[in-house]
């Protein structure tokens, strides 16, 4: 991932390596379908140790997004350590989803050696990080927590979310959480958690919640689906989703609150920016507010969103105060188009977004061509060949202003796939091109050769081609 932002620093740019913890330094291979801990194995935050540390910056990468990091649900019993078990009819998968967070205050024990140390363990990873020459990014996720939420680690005197909920009402500003009085919940019928070999004595169908909440994909109703988010509960920011979506704001609602506290209780132990899950579905109000009140404290602390509608996009940047916003219903979307050859796919696209639909805020914007959530390059649904992809890694990584010359051509002709770069003489020396090594790819695509004034802060002067897959500039 890669991005540019209105910061004061002379390099803007962002290089993001995201790493999913539990994945990470996993060497079992094992790789049983709704296999146990023990069967598949787990990554642990020690595994990302000095020298994975060091490859990562060798690449160039900027900052980790260290991906599944807080306590979230899970079928994996903790009870000899004094975590409560999950009840696994509202778990999704063995280990869970990291968007299901459990306790916002704690990281996940999957991811310890030492299940009663895991704070501190990752409380090293973020030294060993900072120490070599990396930044840390965890995710926020503010939509929605686990239907088995309870912190057991928020320090002395912090009100639980949803603790002083009167949840006799369906909506109150003061409510962490939204209610459907007189109603359980019904947990949906075809879920088989943890597949037909999972015995727990808690897999009963059953899951006591009554009231029923209201669940995390705005579902308003005691019975969601099985495709719903149904393992979640949606957070109430003082929006009457049932009364043409009413906003009381004033007072600070205390969810507010609480979540401030959240994200300055992780800034204190040295995070660097937040990912935030999913924006659009909490009120632009919120992020203004607390993105002012985290950078009073925290001046250089970043915010990322994970955002898909382009409509609003220029609402979460100036009213918000987002630095960065996914840009996958953009330049994603159309380099995938071309990359797969999709019918009537053209490089106009591109210059299109860059132009018009991103005008004036394309310096917020967090190119990608992969993460979590969408498919790999590599993948029969994707590309198939990731080498594909090749003539499109260039584009995410560029900015604009007025410098030195040099010519990019990026042809997408899936029968002779290539990238050139051709440099003036004052460049010639700094740059090679691109072959089918790995390392010297991502050392001319991120290292320092690539931080030059010219594919930084160049301007971009397109140059006419006979083909509408062949984008040269």
């Amino acid at each position: 991932m890669s991005s540019a932002s209105n910061f004061n620093q002379k390099n803007h740019k962002l290089l993001i390596y995201q790493l999913l913890v539990r994945l990470f330094g996993n060497q079992n291979q094992t790789n049983k379908y709704y296999g146990s801990i023990e069967e598949n194995g787990c990554g642990k935050f020690n595994d990302i140790d000095d020298a994975a540390l060091q490859e990562i910056r060798k690449m160039h990468f900027s900052h980790v997004w260290f991906t599944g990091v807080i306590e979230h649900a899970t079928m994996t019993d903790y009870a000899y350590y004094g975590i409560k078990t999950d009840d696994p009819d509202v778990v999704k998968g063995r280990a869970g989803s990291p968007y299901a967070i459990k306790d916002y205050y704690d990281v996940d024990p999957d991811l310890a050696v030492d299940v009663k140390n895991r704070m501190a363990e990752f409380e090293e990873l973020i030294r060993r990080t900072h120490e070599n020459g990396l930044k840390v990014i965890i995710d926020f996720v503010p939509n929605h927590v686990a239907r088995t939420y309870q912190s057991d680690q928020k320090p002395a005197g912090v009100k639980d979310i949803g603790e002083d909920d009167d949840n006799s009402k369906s909506f109150s500003a003061q409510n962490d959480f939204y209610y459907l009085p007189g109603k359980n919940f019904w947990v949906p019928g075809d879920a088989n958690p943890g597949g037909d070999a999972f015995q727990s004595v808690l897999k009963d169908g059953i899951f006591n919640e009554f009231p029923a909440k209201a669940t995390g994909n705005d579902v308003f109703s005691e019975a969601p689906s099985i495709n719903d988010w149904y393992e979640t509960i949606k957070l109430n920011y003082g929006v009457d989703y049932l009364n043409g979506r009413q906003t009381y704001f004033e007072p600070i609602p205390p969810l507010w609150l609480k979540l401030r506290d959240i994200l300055l209780f992780w800034a204190e132990k040295g995070i660097d920016g937040f990912r935030c899950d999913m924006v659009e579905m909490v009120p632009v109000e919120f992020w203004s507010w607390i993105i002012k009140q985290v950078k009073e404290a925290y001046p250089e602390m970043i915010f990322i969103a994970e955002a898909y509608n382009p409509d609003v996009y220029r609402q979460y940047i100036f009213d918000g105060g987002f630095d960065y916003l996914y840009d996958k219903v953009g330049l994603y979307d159309t380099l995938k188009k071309l990359i797969c050859n999709e019918y009537e796919a053209n490089v106009y696209e591109i210059r299109s977004q860059w132009q018009q639909q991103q005008n004036g805020i394309t310096q917020h914007m967090l190119r990608f061509l992969e993460n979590h959530d969408e498919v790999r390059i590599a993948s029969n649904s994707f590309a198939g060949d990731a080498w594909l992809a090749l003539p499109a890694m260039i584009l995410p990584f560029l900015r604009y202003t007025d410098r030195e010359r040099l010519l990019i051509i990026c042809n997408f002709n899936r029968n002779e796939v290539n990238l050139q770069v051709k440099f003036t003489d004052e460049l010639l020396g700094q740059f090679q091109l691109l072959n089918q090594e790995t390392r010297v790819f991502t050392d001319l695509l991120s290292g320092y050769k690539f931080s030059s004034n010219n594919l930084q802060q160049g301007l971009i002067v397109n140059l006419p081609t006979s083909s509408g897959v062949i984008l040269s500039f």
